[in-house]
C-alpha cells in the first residue's frame, strides 16, 4: 500500500509546529506506516482507537497525531494536577477528573468539552491493553452527553495502517449504535497482541 498521510481540515483542533509535525510524520512514515481515510472536519469529537493490545499502540498513535498536527485531549487523574506536573499536564491538554466525585465522570468531562469552543477527546474503549470482554461505554455517554460526534480510528497492524472510519453520531440507542460502530471496523483492523484482543473485536475477527 502506497504511504499516505491526509491533511487536517481547518475545523479541528491543532496543535504543533511545521517542524514538529515534520519530523513525527518522517518517523512514522519511516517506519513502515500510513495513515488512510480523511479526517473529519468537526470543532468537537470523542476520538476513539481500536484494538488496544500493547503499550506500542502509544507510541504509533503518538506520531500519527503529531504528524498531523491533530490535538487530542485525554483524561488524567485530578490528584496529578499539583506542582511540579500541573504546568505540563495543562499544556498537554489533560482534562482532571475525580472518578470518586458526587458527579459523575461522564458530567465532569462534558462540562470541560462545553468549555472550549475546539477539543477532540482521545480515548480506548476497551479501557485496558488486556483481554476486554467487553466495550466500557464511557466514550460513548460522553459523546452523546456533549452532543458531538464519535471519530473513529484502527490499528492495522498487519498492513501497518492507521485507518480513520469517520464520524458517528450517537443517538441515545447505545447497544444499537455500538453494533454500528464495531461494524465499521470489520476489515479494518489487527492487533499487536492476538491474544489480548478485546472479545467484541474477537467476533469480528471472523468478518474479516
Amino acid at each position: 500500500m502506497p504511504q499516505h498521510f491526509p491533511d487536517l481540515p481547518p475545523l479541528v483542533p491543532q496543535r504543533g509546529t511545521a517542524y514538529s509535525r515534520a519530523l513525527c510524520k518522517k518517523l512514522f512514515l519511516a517506519q513502515g506506516w500510513t495513515v488512510v481515510g480523511e479526517i473529519p472536519n468537526l470543532p468537537k469529537a470523542v476520538a476513539i482507537i481500536s484494538p488496544h493490545t500493547s503499550n506500542i499502540d502509544g507510541w504509533y498513535g503518538f506520531l500519527a497525531i503529531g504528524g498531523l498536527g491533530l490535538k487530542i485531549t485525554v483524561l488524567g487523574k485530578d490528584t496529578l494536577f499539583k506542582p511540579p506536573l500541573q504546568p505540563l499536564l495543562n499544556w498537554a491538554g489533560l482534562i482532571p477528573v475525580r472518578r470518586d466525585s458526587a458527579h459523575g465522570l461522564t458530567e465532569q468531562v462534558v462540562a470541560s468539552i462545553q468549555q472550549h469552543d475546539k477539543i477532540w477527546v482521545g480515548m480506548a474503549p476497551e479501557g485496558t491493553r488486556k483481554k476486554a470482554e467487553k466495550m466500557k461505554s464511557g466514550f460513548y455517554h460522553i459523546a452523546h452527553a456533549a452532543g458531538i460526534p464519535i471519530v473513529m480510528f484502527a490499528f492495522d497492524y498487519d498492513h501497518k495502517t492507521i485507518y480513520c472510519l469517520g464520524a458517528f453520531t450517537p443517538t441515545g440507542h447505545y447497544q444499537q449504535d455500538l453494533d454500528q460502530i464495531m461494524q465499521r471496523y470489520v476489515g479494518h483492523f489487527s492487533p499487536k497482541n492476538p491474544d489480548w484482543l478485546a472479545e467484541p473485536l474477537q467476533k469480528l475477527v471472523k468478518k474479516n
